[in-house]
């Protein structure tokens, strides 16, 4: 049988991410994002509910992550699941705690506005080591000129 460990999130940092670097000169970076989740309880009120994640980032990824998010910006996280165990060192109790380590992460909102630094483009995607590269191409300023009845309309 196959094993399937995949997981797709977007929503907002809830902290700062924290960068440090290993040894060997690979930077790690973590945060968390929150996830919101609105639907309509059985008495027809409107109910809304949050998912904190804790997101871990590897590479040239984590640098790009700790240089244009910030706590409050949108991104989308593509990557997998990961249980960490360990001792609580105190009591001897065993901990653990479910994380996502992401593999590609894209820029939702530009920042703009707030004072922050961010990618080229209104959004910038991620992936590996891959440096940050617009997600779409931008439009032009100036809306397309009307035609006239004597020409044709492309």
């Amino acid at each position: 049988m196959a094993n399937i460990n995949r997981v797709f999130l977007a929503g907002n940092l809830t902290r700062d991410p924290q960068v440090r670097f290993l040894a060997n000169e690979k930077a790690v970076a973590e945060f968390g994002l929150a996830i919101n989740r609105k639907f309509k309880a059985g008495d027809g009120s409107l109910k809304e509910e949050v998912t904190f994640v804790d997101i871990e980032v590897w590479g040239r990824t984590a640098e790009l992550c700790s240089q244009y998010l910030t706590k409050g910006r949108g991104c989308f996280i593509e990557g997998r699941l990961k249980l960490d165990t360990w001792e609580d060192k105190k009591d001897g109790s065993k901990r653990s705690k479910l994380r996502v380590v992401a593999d590609n992460v894209q820029f939702l909102d530009s920042g703009k506005g707030r004072g922050e630094g961010a990618p080229a483009g209104d959004a910038g995607e991620v992936e590996g080591d891959a440096p940050a590269a617009p997600a779409r191409p931008s439009r032009p300023a100036s809306p397309a000129p009307a035609a006239s009845d004597d020409e044709p309309p492309f």
